[in-house]
């Protein structure tokens, strides 16, 4: 894990992850990590390698997945590679029959699969793809992936773990209409869905993750100098959520922000607009 700075460590506290009770638990157990060649999926499927349990990496490089899979099953686990860009039907319903075949179904979805955009709505005007990809990637395809798995869940009383963003608890910002959009929109469907799942015997878990240090923030430079979690330390607090089963796992510091979001929104919009026309002449002058 890379070092964190003193803002860092105390807005990320170390995460305690107990190995012996996380292998107890997944022990001969089918486990479906999507968006696993990078980031947080890649590093959690690494995490997991150690134990006898049968890991089902999704993501688009291929190249990537198979040299993993060479790696991870060096050590106790097995791996199937499934190559797939989940906004293409066609190749997401080759995941979802080849699910279909597994012998023992599935016992854990870990939905972490996604897109982030930021770009200004005047620069989005005749980019509405923007909006449909991301929303492809962020909301449909797990949405119609875990209407599929649902019934092998169930028979198995499996688990459900959505790789979430504390923005989707928070006041929208400008800039990321489509990101914002698409990450709300699923977890709104997951919380909604969870107590009717939790009534069929499967556990649900929302991770609500600040910024991570992974490929998807890099174009943003303004992420370039701002305190942000490691991507082991994300992937710990997934492998945490496997044993203790807990329903939401939030920073300390979220519950704030969530009260800021609601009591401050009308000052939030009231001065948002101001700075944004601030910025613009700012921009137009130089």
């Amino acid at each position: 894990m890379h070092t964190y700075s003193l803002a860092e460590k105390i807005l990320f506290p170390s995460v305690s992850l107990d190995n012996k009770r996380l292998g107890e638990e997944l022990r001969g157990k089918t486990v479906l990590i999507t968006g696993a060649s990078s980031g947080i999926g890649k590093q959690l499927a690494y995490m997991l390698a150690s134990i006898d349990v049968h890991l089902v990496l999704v993501a688009r490089r291929e190249d990537r997945l198979l040299a993993m899979k060479k790696n991870i099953e060096m050590k106790s686990a097995k791996v199937s590679v499934c190559r797939a860009d989940m906004r293409n039907q066609t190749e997401l319903k080759t995941i979802l029959a080849f699910l279909e075949q597994l012998p023992n179904g599935l016992d854990v979805v870990v939905s972490n699969a996604g897109k982030s955009i930021n770009r200004p709505i005047r620069e989005s005007l005749s980019r509405y793809h923007d909006f449909t990809r991301t929303m492809d990637i962020n909301y449909g395809a797990p949405v119609q992936l875990l209407l599929s798995a649902i019934p092998a869940l169930e028979k198995n009383k499996g688990q459900i773990i959505n790789v979430s963003t504390i923005n989707a608890l928070l006041i929208p910002i400008p800039h990321w209409a489509a990101y914002q959009a698409s990450k709300t929109a699923f977890d709104t469907w997951f919380r909604s869905a969870a107590p009717e799942l939790n009534a069929i015997g499967i556990a649900t878990t929302s991770i609500y993750l600040p910024l991570v240090k992974t490929p998807m923030i890099v174009p943003t430079i303004a992420y370039e100098h701002a305190p942000a979690m490691a991507v082991e330390h994300a992937a710990r607090i997934i492998c945490r959520s496997m044993y203790t089963k807990k329903k939401y796992c939030k920073p300390w510091w979220l519950f704030f922000l969530e009260l800021a979001s609601v009591c401050f929104r009308w000052l939030f919009e009231l001065l948002v607009p101001i700075a944004l026309r601030e910025k613009g002449k700012s921009d137009e002058n130089h």
